[in-house]
C-alpha cells in the first residue's frame, strides 16, 4: 500500500486524542524526542490560554513500530488529555458567534453545544501534529524540509526574505515567542497581544509554510483529486479558526500581468545532481507550484487565521434552550493561537507533501522508496545529458 492517509479520533476533554496513520513505508526510523518536541511547539507561542498549563503533550505509539522503526502496518499515536472531564464539563446553552456550537447544535439536534466543541475544538490539532511529526520524519529522508512560521497578527506583519534558508528560517523563528523569523516585528505582534487581552479581544493573523528539496514532478494535473496545490489549500484550510489559504503570490497575481507573474528559468549543468535537477527561477511566485505539480522551487503556502470565537467579554447570542437574548458562553482558551496554528500548518503541509511522495514513489519498504526516487532522478538526469549531446 503506497498510498499515504490519515485520520484523527478524541475529544477536547475525552481520555486522549488519537492519530492513526496508514500507508507508511517498513524500516522508517520514529524519533520519539523528535516527534515530542514538536508537540510542545504547538502549546508554546505567546498568546496562549490557561489549558496549556495543565496539559504536557507526549505522544505514545500504540501499534505499527518495532525495535523503533515502522513494520508497515497501521501507525497509532496516543497524546493523552490531562484534562479529562467530558462527563462533568458543563452544559453550553449560549452559542458563541463564529465557533461550530450554532451549527452543529443544530445539525445534532442538541440545544447542548458541549458534544459539538468537544470535537470541533482546536485540541484536535495536538493528533495532527503528532501524525504530521511522523511525516516530517518520511520526508526527511528524502532531504525534504517543512517550517512554518508566522507573518502578521493583526497589523503587525513582516516579509521573508527569499533568500533564506531552511536553516536559518527555523533559527529565525525559534528566537521569539511570536515564531516569527523577524524580531522586531515579533515584538510588535507580542505588543498587540498584550492590547487585545486588556480590551478582553482576540487577534488572527497570516501564518506561512515553506517546503524545501522537493524535486520537480511530484504531484499531477491529470485528476483535479491528485492536483497537489488543491490538496495543500483543502489541508490548510481545514485547520480550525481558518479562512483562507493561497500559493505563492496567491491573490496578488490578480494585480499583476503575465510577465510580472510567472517565473522565469534557468539551468546550471554543474547543479544537475541536486532535487532540483540544474534547473532554477529567478523568482518564485508560483510558490513552488505549477499544474498541481511540484516545479522544484520551495513550496510557499499561506494561510488566514481569523480571532478566536471566544471573547472574554463574550458576544451578543441566543440561548438555545429557552431562545432568550444573551451573552455567549466563556468556555476557556487563547487570546491568540497563530503562533501555535502556524506550528499546525507546517505539519498538515508535511502530511500533504508526503502523501505525495508516496503515491509518486511507492514501495513497500523505506528502502524501495528511496530506490524509486534514485531511479526517478537519475532517468531525468539522463534524458537531459543526451539532450546536450
Amino acid at each position: 500500500m503506497s498510498t499515504l492517509d490519515y485520520r484523527t479520533a478524541g475529544e477536547s476533554h475525552g481520555a486522549a486524542m488519537l492519530a492513526i496513520i496508514e500507508g507508511l513505508p517498513s524500516d522508517l526510523p520514529i524519533d520519539m524526542d523528535a516527534l515530542n518536541a514538536e508537540l510542545r511547539r504547538r502549546q508554546g507561542g505567546y498568546g496562549r490560554g490557561g489549558r496549556q498549563k495543565i496539559e504536557k503533550d507526549a505522544a505514545e505509539i500504540l501499534t505499527g513500530i518495532r525495535a523503533g522503526k515502522t513494520i508497515g502496518s497501521p501507525l497509532v499515536l496516543q497524546v493523552r488529555n490531562r484534562d479529562h472531564r467530558i462527563d462533568d464539563a458543563p452544559v453550553i446553552n449560549r452559542p458563541r458567534p463564529g465557533h461550530a456550537d450554532f451549527a452543529g447544535a443544530l445539525k445534532y439536534q442538541t440545544d447542548d453545544c458541549r458534544n459539538i466543541l468537544e470535537r470541533a475544538s482546536a485540541r484536535e490539532t495536538a493528533a495532527r501534529v503528532a501524525a504530521g511529526g511522523v511525516a516530517k520524519q518520511l520526508l526527511s529522508a528524502f532531504g525534504v524540509e517543512v517550517v512554518g512560521y508566522v507573518v502578521r497578527i493583526g497589523a503587525a506583519a513582516t516579509e521573508i526574505d527569499e533568500s533564506l534558508n531552511a536553516e536559518a528560517l527555523r533559527a529565525a523563528r525559534d528566537g521569539n515567542e511570536a515564531y516569527c523569523p523577524n524580531d522586531a516585528a515579533a515584538a510588535a505582534m507580542i505588543d498587540a497581544i498584550k492590547q487585545a487581552k486588556k480590551d478582553k479581544d482576540t487577534l488572527g493573523g497570516v501564518v506561512e509554510v515553506r517546503v524545501f528539496g522537493m524535486p520537480p514532478g511530484v504531484g499531477s494535473c491529470m485528476r483535479w483529486q491528485d492536483r497537489l496545490d488543491a490538496r495543500l489549500m483543502g489541508a490548510v484550510g481545514s485547520i480550525q479558526a481558518f479562512k483562507g489559504v493561497e500559493i505563492g503570490m496567491g491573490f496578488g497575481v490578480a494585480e499583476r500581468p503575465g510577465s510580472q507573474v510567472h517565473d522565469e528559468m534557468d539551468f546550471d549543468a554543474a547543479q544537475s545532481g541536486s532535487a532540483a535537477l540544474g534547473f532554477s527561477r529567478r523568482t518564485n511566485r508560483a510558490g513552488g507550484l505549477e499544474g498541481g505539480m511540484t516545479n522544484g522551487m520551495p513550496i510557499v503556502v499561506r494561510g488566514v487565521m481569523k480571532p478566536i470565537s471566544t471573547l472574554l467579554r463574550g458576544l451578543d447570542s441566543v440561548n438555545l434552550a429557552t431562545l432568550k437574548a444573551e451573552r455567549s458562553d466563556y468556555e476557556r482558551s487563547d487570546i491568540c493561537a497563530v503562533p501555535a496554528a502556524s506550528i499546525v500548518a507546517e505539519h498538515v503541509v508535511a502530511l500533504e507533501v508526503a502523501r505525495s511522495m508516496r503515491e509518486k514513489f511507492g514501495g513497500d519498504a523505506l528502502a524501495d522508496m528511496k530506490a524509486s526516487y534514485e531511479h526517478y532522478l537519475g532517468a531525468i538526469r539522463a534524458r537531459m545529458h543526451a539532450a546536450r549531446g
